[in-house]
């Protein structure tokens, strides 16, 4: 009989070093625990160091053992990414893009991006671009771009993408979703045509209770925010699996074996909402190469972050 895989099938990660965004709540909290426990060295990007610093607490009260690292990061804000990625030495094995913000009204980063976009995307295209020399530097190493099913719904408004003309809070939210899986898949086929040894790779943890939900509500203003709270408590309630489950394609993205460069991995329960990881179907709008190479170019354009390393790899 074949079991589910769930994260007794772990493997042990003494040496490893992991970086998981947004690591302080919800799916990020239950990826830097996880592989924590596994004996990995996590380092936990923040953005509120208070918060921060509580994560920290928790995971080594549930395991005293855990090799932790705390360090200021805000997505939205590339002078911070940029702080980030110097300040990190020696090889890096995992890096888990998990940070993000959800179906809020619309805004602008320190650096004129859409703050849906900018944070989702642009942020850790930014740091991954940064940090590839460390990843190079390891052996075998991930990068885990977390994604959603809400990419299903997903555009590249390339006309608007900052929303400057027309701006729906989920609308956005669903560009920036799709872009993750945009830029794992072209990532993966830079990376393959360039024989390095690292693999891109998206996951998407079905419908999980999280608190990203509960601000993306509290965003809101008057009925709005009343009837999306309610909607969302409800969802939690009776559709939603727990963050710790949620936080499973992840985790399996980032060490199981049979995963493979560009792939997209997900619950197998009922329509990936739920349910084991593995394997999940790509959107086909994420297949679109070109739009996945339109998409890179503006990134890089806007970033100002090269992928030097994978010059060769970009014809």
């Amino acid at each position: 009989m074949t079991h589910a895989w769930n994260d007794s099938n772990l493997p042990d990660l003494t040496g490893r070093r992991v970086i998981v965004t947004g690591g302080n709540s919800g799916l990020g909290y239950q990826t830097a625990l996880r592989l924590a426990e596994r004996g990995a060295q996590v380092t936990i990007a923040v953005r509120s160091q208070p918060k921060g610093e509580a994560a920290l607490a928790d995971i080594r009260a549930a395991c005293p053992a855990a090799d932790l690292r705390l360090a200021a990061l805000d997505l939205a804000d590339l002078s911070s990414v940029r702080a980030f990625a110097a300040g990190w030495d020696g090889p890096l094995d995992v890096l888990v893009n998990n940070a993000g913000v959800m179906a809020v009204p619309r805004a602008l980063t320190v650096d004129g991006f859409e703050r849906q976009l900018g944070t989702n995307h642009l942020g850790h295209f930014a740091l991954t671009g940064l940090l590839l020399p460390a990843l190079l530097a390891a052996s075998a190493a991930r990068v885990v771009t977390v994604s959603s099913l809400a990419a299903l719904g997903g555009r590249m408004a390339f006309d608007d993408l900052d929303g400057a003309r027309s701006y729906r809070p989920w609308r956005a939210y669903c560009q920036s979703k799709l872009a993750n899986l945009l830029f794992t898949v072209e990532l993966g086929r830079r990376l393959q045509a360039s024989a390095a040894s690292v693999l891109a790779v998206a996951a998407h943890p079905g419908y999980a209770a999280t608190n990203l939900q509960a601000t993306s509500a509290q965003a809101k203003a008057g009925v709005r925010r009343a009837l999306e709270g309610t909607a969302m408590a409800l969802g939690n309630l009776i559709i939603a699996q727990p963050a710790a489950a949620g936080a499973l394609p992840s985790l399996y993205a980032a060490t199981a074996t049979g995963v493979v460069g560009g792939g997209f991995y997900g619950p197998q329960g009922p329509f990936g909402t739920r349910g084991a990881p593995g394997a999940a179907k790509l959107p086909s709008r994420a297949k679109d190469a070109a739009v996945a190479q339109q998409l890179w170019e503006i990134s890089q354009q806007r970033t100002g972050v090269a992928y030097a390393e994978l010059a060769a790899a970009r014809a």
